[in-house]
């Protein structure tokens, strides 16, 4: 089946793939070839893509996958591969987040706080997970 990760500036993605994991906003699932069409939001995750045994990762942080005629695509405003993300800079985002989180005083700033949380450390595990 194919794959195809796009945002608003590229395709980040293109490519026949064995198996797609990913986040939805009601929790984790996959994708193998003959899958039944689906549709799902998507949720601040990592997506992972089979290709020969090799574990492809990428950062998805949300907007919407389908999946029909063999294809997967998604559509997202922010994606990453793996290989591309900066350890040290989310790392520190991920700090950055976590002070905020805890200095924060109107709900809104601990909502943010918590989006930046659950972005440095989706780019942690895509980074860091094979």
């Amino acid at each position: 089946m194919k794959l195809k990760i796009i945002t608003q500036e590229r395709v980040v993605f293109d490519q026949e793939v064995d198996a797609v994991y990913s986040k939805g906003i009601d929790g984790e699932f996959g994708i193998l070839k003959g899958h039944i069409p689906m549709m799902s939001a998507l949720d601040i995750g990592v997506t992972r893509a089979i290709v020969n045994n090799d574990v492809k990762t990428f950062t998805t942080m949300g907007g919407i996958l389908q999946f029909k005629n063999e294809e997967c695509l998604i559509l997202t405003t922010l994606a990453e591969p793996g290989e591309e993300i900066d350890e040290a800079r989310a790392r520190e985002a991920l700090e950055r987040a976590r002070t905020q989180l805890r200095n924060a005083n109107a709900r809104l700033d601990a909502k943010r706080a918590e989006a930046a949380i659950a972005r440095a450390e989706a780019r942690l595990k895509a980074k860091l997970s094979k």
